[in-house]
């Protein structure tokens, strides 16, 4: 393949890999509308930033949204811009995201989040390409490549009425579907290899090399979080694992050197007090799992986890947690 991959960080050779890899050089050759979808971690916005940087509109800008993380009442406005005075808080005029993208791409993570009154909002603008910022008289035309990402079956909730099929209709003109990593081979190890080199360089160290235990767990474990996961359990093996080989046998260190001193203190303790103590831990490792998928969006997360969205802000308040602090950055 000609295309040099690897420099736009998507690694692998399994053959259902190289499939979605010539999909995105084709896709790069032209201007519409780019669905990717994929589950959680398998590198959805690596994918959408080497489209555009393949294409025509490389040296414009990428702009990427998170649809999941912005309030519905904002959504014309963050999409579109507003005028001075719009509303309340409008006190001067700011572009949306389609203008501050123009000419380059624009990226909607999470399309799947947008509420029935923003998926109207939307769709009017795709049809097109024309938007007036809020509280604004002239229509404007736009200049800028939509691509959007979903980790849901977009199809599964068109035809549930869950989201309107007119808009996944405009969404998925191109598509490209990006496989997890339990499916793609030997690319765990791959990757793995490619991820210790660049710890090396990031912080200064010899190169260290991977343990055939490590290379074995590699093959066999099930990836849930896929590239993400597999990223974040070699960088902080390579922390913390002492001398130059990598050892690897568990994706939860804290867990596995952790048990015997559970099982300690929970025998310990009385039945009803044991019990409280794992639910607790239990209920505090899920919220932090929940908003981290969710980067902080609280009704994202009460629709996730099946719990109505005040019932979860005291359970997220009892344990001290910040919905601030699993918000990602601009």
């Amino acid at each position: 393949m000609p295309t040099d991959f690897r420099s736009l960080n998507l690694v692998g050779q399994s053959p259902i890999f190289l499939q979605a890899l010539c999909l995105i050089d084709r896709v790069s050759e032209c201007d519409a509308t780019v669905l990717i979808e994929g589950e959680t971690g398998t590198g959805k916005e690596l994918a959408a930033r080497a489209i555009h940087y393949l294409s025509r509109r490389r040296t414009a800008p990428f702009v990427p949204v998170n649809c999941g993380a912005i309030p519905e009442s904002l959504v014309e406005s963050e999409l579109f811009g507003h005028v001075r005075g719009a509303f309340t808080d409008a006190r001067e005029a700011r572009d949306g995201v389609i203008a501050q993208a123009r000419g380059g791409t624009l990226l909607l993570d999470e399309v799947d989040a947008l509420s029935p009154r923003s998926q109207v909002a939307l769709l009017r603008f795709l049809q097109d390409q024309e938007y007036r910022p809020v509280g604004g008289r002239v229509v404007q035309q736009a200049d800028v490549r939509v691509i959007a990402t979903t980790n849901a079956d977009l199809a599964g909730l068109a035809a549930r009425g869950q989201y309107r099929q007119d808009l996944l209709f405009r969404l998925d003109l191109l598509f490209v579907h990006l496989p997890p990593l339990r499916e793609r081979g030997d690319d765990a190890q791959r990757m793995a290899e490619v991820f210790v080199s660049r710890f090396s360089q990031q912080y200064g160290t010899p190169p260290k090399t991977l343990h055939p235990d490590t290379l074995d767990f590699l093959s066999r474990y099930n990836w849930p979080g896929n590239v993400r996961e597999l990223e974040n359990v070699i960088h902080r093996e390579y922390l913390l694992g002492d001398g130059p080989v990598i050892r690897v046998t568990s994706a939860h260190r804290s867990l596995e050197s952790g048990e015997g001193l559970r099982s300690h203190w929970l025998t310990t303790l009385e039945f009803r007090a044991a019990k409280a103590q794992m639910i607790a831990e239990f209920e505090r490792a899920y919220l932090v799992e929940l908003l981290s998928r969710t980067n902080g969006n609280l009704s994202r997360a009460a629709k996730v986890s099946g719990k109505e969205r005040s019932r979860l802000g005291k359970l997220v308040r009892k344990y001290g947690l910040s919905r601030t602090q699993f918000a990602k950055s601009a």
